[in-house]
C-alpha cells in the first residue's frame, strides 16, 4: 500500500466512512484522471459532497453513469427496478424515464435495447444536461408533461424514480445527503406520495395495451399506490421488495382490452 493510498484512506476513515478502501481508490483514480489535487477531493468528501460528484460518475448496473454537482445520484436499489424494465422493453419498443436525473436507467435501457427507442424527462435542468451528456434523449419539464403526443398509448415501459421520501422523515436521511442533494429530488410531501400519486395517474395514457410501469417507492406507500393504479385502470399490480422485505417498487400493467372509455 502506498504512503498516498494510506493517507488518504486513513482520512476517510477516521471521517467515519464506511468504506474507505473502496472511495480511497475511487479519489485517488478522479487524481489522477485530472479531477484535481487529492487532498482538495478528500476535503471534499470529508465536507459530505457525494462522492460521485467528485470522481464524476458511478457505476450503474454494468454502465458508467456520468453525475454532475446537483444532480441527484443513483442508488444500488434501483438496479433491480432498471434489470425489471430491460427484461419488459422488447428489442424494437418505446420505453420513457420520467424522473430522470442522471439519465441512469436511460443508460441501462439504452445500452441492453440499442434498438429501442427510450426518451426521458426531469424538471431540472442542470439534470437534463447531465442526462444528455449520458447520452440520454432528455427532455425538460414536469413528468409526462414534455412527451410528444405522438407517443400516446404507444409505450411499452415506463419508469419513474419521483421524489417519495415523506417532508416528515426528511430530518431521518444522512446528513451529508440533506447537506448536498436536491431536495427537491427527495422530497414526496406528506406521505411521500404526492409525486408518485401524480405520476401513477399520468402514465396510463402512454402506455400501449399490455404496457407496463415501473415506480420506486419506499415505506409504507404500496398499498396507497395500488389503489391509485387500480382507479386508473391498471391491472396485475405487484409490489418489488428487496433481499430484506422492503418495498422497492410497484409495477402495474395496462390491460389488453377492457380499456377504460
Amino acid at each position: 500500500m502506498t504512503d498516498e493510498r494510506t493517507n488518504v484512506l486513513e482520512a476517510l476513515a477516521a471521517g467515519g466512512w464506511l468504506e474507505p478502501g473502496a472511495e480511497a481508490d475511487a479519489l485517488l483514480e478522479a487524481a489522477n484522471d485530472g479531477a484535481g489535487p487529492i487532498d482538495r477531493l478528500v476535503a471534499r468528501r470529508l465536507e459530505g459532497e457525494p462522492l460521485p460528484w467528485i470522481t464524476g460518475w458511478v457505476r450503474f448496473c454494468d454502465a458508467r453513469v456520468y453525475v454532475d454537482p446537483g444532480v441527484f445520484v443513483p442508488r444500488p436499489q434501483t438496479e433491480a427496478l432498471a434489470r425489471r424494465a430491460v427484461a419488459l422493453l422488447p428489442a424494437d419498443g418505446i420505453a420513457v424515464d420520467l424522473c430522470t436525473g442522471s439519465g441512469a436507467i436511460a443508460v441501462v435501457l439504452g445500452a441492453e435495447r440499442p434498438g429501442a427507442t427510450v426518451i426521458a424527462t426531469d424538471i431540472d435542468p442542470v439534470a437534463v444536461a447531465c442526462a444528455r451528456r449520458n447520452g440520454v434523449e432528455a427532455l425538460p419539464g414536469d413528468l409526462d408533461e414534455p412527451l410528444p403526443p405522438a407517443l400516446r398509448e404507444r409505450v411499452d415501459v415506463v419508469t419513474a424514480v419521483v421524489p417519495y421520501v415523506p417532508t416528515e422523515e426528511l430530518h431521518l436521511l444522512p446528513r451529508d445527503v440533506l447537506a448536498h442533494e436536491p431536495a427537491r429530488a427527495l422530497d414526496g410531501g406528506p406521505g411521500g406520495t404526492a409525486v408518485l400519486e401524480r405520476a401513477a395517474r399520468a402514465v396510463p395514457r402512454w402506455l400501449r395495451p399490455g404496457g407496463t410501469v415501473l415506480l420506486e417507492l419506499g415505506g409504507e406507500q404500496a398499498n396507497e399506490l395500488s389503489a391509485t393504479m387500480a382507479d386508473a385502470g391498471l391491472t396485475e399490480i405487484r409490489v418489488h421488495r428487496d433481499e430484506e422485505g422492503r418495498d422497492r417498487a410497484i409495477e402495474a400493467r395496462r390491460p389488453d382490452q377492457g380499456w377504460p372509455s
